[in-house]
């Protein structure tokens, strides 16, 4: 089930709302795991049955640890339950690829199901926190598995730690600001919606109707490469503030998974910006344990190789998503040398040095989301060439038609692409935020802001709603992982 869709925002929501909080405290949970494993079974009715076996094996091998009375038996039922679910990811999203690669045997095409690497690393994670020592194991099987099957973030993330939402598992939403939450909530998953609905759809489509062109010129080439990115961030940042607007109003508060990555300076810094749950992930359950940077330079820089191997892979079993992800792996090693180089002779002024890396990271984002969005190497290859003037995709001699085709497909899109970089970037929200300080100041002025909020997220539900109803392409980027 998507959220972009009407069977969710007009059946599913209301009904698990209502069911949510008209039962007592102690059935909440229950209530969350029935309702997430409908929303899991409606896309995958098989799958959940996979599911359902990690969480069960996880917690049986969690509650035998617990009750060893050697450390050794103890340390293999952690080690167990922590392995089991990889196993279980590589066979689904890897087996093919690993016997591809290695012996060169192409073997039957096995289903993905839909969010395994999200699952997957909430099981590993809680079950490594159980056993350093950082969360309790949870007794409760229906809690843990409300945890895991959790609907908001279950498919697409962002990645919940359980320490983060036990409390509320445990003791249950504050019911005072309940009101505040379902608010508040619901105007992030407005703003996601929105985002998902009429910015990476349309980019999207725009995105098609460049690919069936075949070839493009120069400036048709540089609209494409931002209209992938664009589609990219919109998809995956619009999914996040969904699931994080369903929390809210569940009364979970979810991690941030975004924060403006394309104002960033530095490929390090646009990384503490995207996708950040995934990298806080890596970082700790990974990198730290590696030895992170207290190594030598040579260890480091395998700890950093390594790390963004698994960072690559994790998005897919394709060469295309290994050299994106060891593309950044080199771009992080080479920053942290030209950073010492920096720290002991400035070049170049402060503020030119700012426009070159924002340029830098521009360009960087650029290629780096052909690498990700294409199939293959090649088709990557050939598209980054054509952002600067080489390679098959640059139409030489096209004739008049084809110009005016380009032309026509620029013109139609060109708001899209306007907007969406506007809203990539924090000025809409820093201007709302200055309105808010300048009304707020009379209880008129509040209440001024309150229907504004209001008339904005019910604009949003109407044009979403509409486009719904009318259009055709909806696909969720972040589900083939």
């Amino acid at each position: 089930m998507l959220f972009s869709s009407i069977t969710f925002l007009y059946f599913f929501l209301p009904a698990t709302i209502f069911l949510y909080f008209a039962s007592p405290q102690k059935g909440r949970n229950l209530v969350l795991l029935v309702m997430s494993l409908l929303f899991y079974a409606w896309g995958e009715p098989v799958y959940v049955l996979l599911m359902a076996a990690q969480i069960a094996v996880s917690y049986v091998l969690l509650w035998l640890a617990d009750r060893s009375g050697g450390r050794g038996a103890a340390r293999i039922f952690y080690i167990l339950s922590v392995l089991l679910p990889f196993a279980a990811l590589f066979y689904f999203k890897y087996f093919n690829f690993f016997m591809n690669t290695v012996f060169g045997i192409e073997t039957r095409a096995i289903a993905l199901p839909i969010g395994i690497s999200f699952y997957t690393f909430q099981i590993a994670s809680y079950c490594v926190d159980v056993c350093r020592g950082r969360v309790e194991r949870q007794k409760n099987i229906v809690t843990y598995a409300a945890y895991v099957t959790l609907f908001p973030q279950l498919v697409a993330g962002p990645i919940v730690r359980y320490s983060e939402i036990e409390q509320t598992l445990t003791r249950g939403a504050d019911l005072s600001k309940i009101c505040g939450n379902i608010g508040n909530g619901l105007v992030r998953f407005a703003v996601g919606l929105g985002k998902k609905v009429l910015i990476a759809n349309v980019a999207g489509e725009f995105v098609s109707e460049i690919a069936m062109l075949g070839q493009r010129d120069l400036l048709l080439s540089w609209a494409y490469a931002v209209a992938v990115s664009l589609q990219i961030y919109f998809d995956f940042s619009g999914y996040s503030d969904m699931a994080i607007g369903l929390g809210c109003m569940l009364g979970f508060d979810f991690p941030e998974n975004f924060r403006y990555p394309f104002i960033s300076r530095s490929v390090s810094e646009f990384w503490r910006r995207w996708h950040i749950t995934l990298g806080a992930w890596f970082r700790d359950y990974v990198y730290i344990p590696m030895g992170g940077n207290r190594v030598s330079v040579p260890r480091w820089i395998v700890n950093v190789l390594v790390v963004w191997l698994f960072t690559g892979l994790w998005h897919g079993a394709g060469w295309n998503f290994i050299v994106w992800g060891l593309l950044f792996a080199v771009l992080l090693v080479f920053e942290k040398g030209a950073g010492r180089l920096y720290d002991r002779k400035r070049f170049l002024p402060e503020a030119v040095l700012c426009g070159i890396r924002h340029a830098y990271v521009g360009i960087v984002i650029l290629v780096s989301f052909l690498v990700f969005h294409n199939d293959s190497l090649s088709g990557a290859w050939a598209d980054i060439q054509a952002l600067f003037g080489a390679g098959s995709r640059i139409a030489h001699g096209v004739g008049d038609a084809q110009i005016a085709v380009h032309s026509y497909l620029l013109r139609n899109r060109i708001v899209l692409l306007c907007i969406g970089l506007v809203g990539s970037m924090p000025l809409p929200v820093w201007l709302w935020a200055k309105l808010q300080e300048r009304l707020q100041v009379s209880a008129a002025g509040a209440g001024i802001v309150r229907a504004l909020r209001a008339v904005v997220t019910v604009a949003l539900l109407v044009l979403c709603t509409a486009y719904l109803i009318d259009g055709s392409f909806n696909p969720f980027l972040y589900f083939r992982f």
